[in-house]
């Protein structure tokens, strides 16, 4: 009998259904999982980054020669615990599950509104399949928070997804955040809304981050928002591992960096000290060097020492931590985004800094007794200089060599590479015209993974990357 013909009536129709037929997702993935690099291709290695992007059939992801990708997880697909996969996935990372398989947790950037592609159906019709104490807000028991983080388990031989749940419910905007060395993953509400917001269906206030551990077990998380981190408009956090000090960065355009100082290392919960980054002698100075701004520059590549101002009242209904904490001297950053720990130093993204606005990284170092009087330094490490080399930077991570590696947040999104002394190069394109998001390795180094956030997909990438 020949094969019957397959007509979809969009991209999004033929990627949502790919998983579901499998000979036409075999021929499909043919085209677009390249072959892995051999001898022929590893002179593309030589410079600082892979060489030039091979167009991608399929109309996603071009990546350079010798790298292929796999479409793992798609929104709104069936996952084992009976609910959907929600949309706009947003920050993840990836953990060690048993038998050489990983384990990633991932956020999702989900407003109230977004119903038709949140996991409980379109309709909320599914939401009696979570005990109503595991979401954070139920919404009156009618519109819960639609954010939150899924969980999956995946065999990275296969790039199969053997297991897919969510871990958290209930909570609005999850962006980003970060994983801790004791084997957990920081989810960070973007979303300051007070209770009572949404006409009433916001039952508590939001702008709190919950820790959610890296487990194999399908079930939901207790959501306890970690109050003492401070109540704003979270992004992302990274932990310095040698002290367990949790770094915090803030998605507005008059924005700070804070730092919170747990009572116990590795215990979030047992409360803490949070503080904002000034720089030492120049009070409320202005890192954004925007052109309309008349103040000091900051200049790259040019370390500032620095020093920390305790922050109270982090609660504040107001949403006011960012204005007392400038008021009191700390420095003032254009939209902090992605975060991450490298060797003993820590990047973050600020994705409308710099002259023309599109992008600056800062590298902060702590100092050797970090939190006891001897802080680290900041300096400016990138300042876009032209959208053609790099624009919107958003989520980062540290690559197993040292490079960053940088989701772009902009209509035509690149995913881009920064070597250690700061030259950019170009690593992926989106052909789907939207953001990157959640990039992350595994922990073998093998797979990188990252997310194409309105489509509501995550890829697993794969070649011969540098060791």
């Amino acid at each position: 009998m020949a094969p019957r013909a397959i007509t979809f009536r969009s991209r999004r129709d033929f990627i949502r259904n790919t998983a579901f037929v499998s000979l036409g997702f075999m021929a499909l993935k043919a085209m677009a999982c390249r072959p892995l690099a051999d001898e022929a291709t590893t002179e593309l290695l030589a410079g600082p980054g892979y060489g030039p992007l091979v167009p991608d059939p399929v109309g996603i992801l071009d990546l350079p020669e010798g790298f292929r990708y796999k479409v793992i997880s798609n929104i709104t697909r069936p996952m084992s615990d009976g609910l959907a996969v929600p949309g706009k996935p947003d920050g993840m990372a990836a953990f060690v599950g048993s038998n050489g398989r990983v384990i990633v947790v991932r956020n999702h950037e989900m407003e109230l509104v977004n119903v038709d592609i949140g996991a409980y159906g379109p309709s909320n019709e599914n939401m009696n399949k979570v005990p109503a104490g595991k979401f954070y807000d139920l919404g009156n028991g009618t519109s819960p928070g639609q954010g939150g983080t899924s969980t999956m388990v995946i065999n990275e031989d296969t790039l199969e997804v053997e297991k897919e749940f969510m871990s958290l419910a209930g909570t609005y905007r999850n962006c980003a955040g970060g994983p801790t060395p004791w084997g957990s993953w920081v989810t960070c509400e973007e979303d300051v809304t007070r209770i009572g917001g949404f006409n009433g269906m916001a039952t508590v206030d939001h702008g709190y981050v919950f820790e959610v551990p890296a487990t194999e077990n399908i079930g939901l998380v207790d959501p306890r928002p970690i109050k003492e981190m401070g109540r704003f408009n979270h992004e992302a956090i990274c932990v310095d591992p040698a002290t367990g000090i949790v770094y915090l960065t803030e998605d507005r355009p008059d924005g700070i960096f804070y730092r919170f100082i747990p009572n116990v290392k590795g215990d979030l919960h047992s409360g803490g000290k949070l503080q904002a980054l000034a720089i030492v002698g120049k009070d409320s100075f202005d890192t954004r060097n925007w052109p309309t701004e008349n103040s000091e520059k900051m200049l790259r590549s040019k370390p500032m020492p620095t020093r920390w101002i305790d922050m109270t009242d982090v609660e504040s209904p107001n949403d006011d931590l960012r204005i007392r904490g400038f008021d009191a001297g700390a420095a003032r950053f254009a939209r902090g985004e992605g975060t991450w720990f490298g060797d003993n130093e820590l990047y973050f993204a600020c994705t409308n800094g710099g002259n023309i606005m599109k992008g600056q990284i800062f590298r902060y170092r702590p100092g050797k007794a970090e939190g006891e009087g001897q802080d680290g330094t900041i300096e400016l490490f990138v300042e876009t200089e032209s959208e053609q080399v790099m624009k919107s930077c958003d989520n980062l991570t540290v690559a197993p060599w040292g490079d960053l590696m940088v989701c772009e947040d902009d209509p035509a999104p690149f995913l881009r590479g920064v070597t250690r002394d700061g030259h950019i190069y170009d690593f992926g394109r989106n052909r789907l015209a939207n953001e990157f998001t959640g990039i992350c390795f595994s922990p073998s180094g093998r797979t990188m993974f990252v997310n194409i956030q309105h489509e509501g997909l995550t890829l697993a990438i794969q070649g011969k990357w540098r060791t």
